[in-house]
């Protein structure tokens, strides 16, 4: 069954951010390495906190209005969604970035899923309208975020963007920045 976390809502790209700004930094770091990659996860830290503790970076980081993603180490094996719910921030972090690649279906196809996961999956993966979608999701602790959902096909597809996309997946951050997380 499709993960009701992972459902794509449209309500526009939003205001230019500077969580937007790291969202689109994270998709094109990732977007570099090409499809088929891992879930990956990043710490969001306020460039100035960055540069203050480590002043010899300051050549290497933009604005220190900005963030800085670093990225962490996820376990492999497991879905990022059933991880996200284990993960809790240190305060230094701002904010935090996930990127993770999902087939997507057309909303009438969803209703033909099989309730059996397995073939679920079997179904998703051989539907004829399915379609590869890379997702980054970015929040900070404060509460703005953005999503960036880039398609595979075709290969100049165009970013959709906009801080309400993955309403579920934007909520499954947020919580790993509570302060009881």
């Amino acid at each position: 069954m499709a993960d009701p976390r992972l459902t794509v809502t449209g309500d526009g790209m939003g205001e230019d951010s500077p969580v937007r700004q790291a969202a689109l930094e994270v998709e094109s770091h990732v977007g570099d390495g090409g499809w088929d990659q891992p879930p990956r996860l990043f710490a969001l830290v306020l460039t100035a906190d960055l540069l203050a503790a480590q002043p010899e970076l300051a050549d290497e980081l933009g604005d220190p209005e900005s963030y800085t993603p670093i990225e962490q180490e996820l376990p492999q094996g497991r879905e990022v969604e059933d991880l996200l719910p284990e993960i809790g921030w240190p305060g230094e972090v701002a904010g935090c970035a996930v990127v993770m690649e999902r087939l997507t279906l057309p909303a009438e196809a969803e209703a033909q899923l099989p309730d059996d996961p397995t073939a679920a999956v079997e179904f998703a993966a051989e539907h004829p309208d399915r379609q590869e979608m890379r997702i980054v999701a970015a929040v900070l602790r404060d509460g703005p975020a953005h999503v960036a959902v880039r398609p595979r096909v075709p290969a100049d597809a165009p970013l959709i963007e906009g801080p309400g996309l993955v309403p579920g997946l934007v909520e499954l951050l947020t919580e790993t920045l509570a302060d009881d997380a």
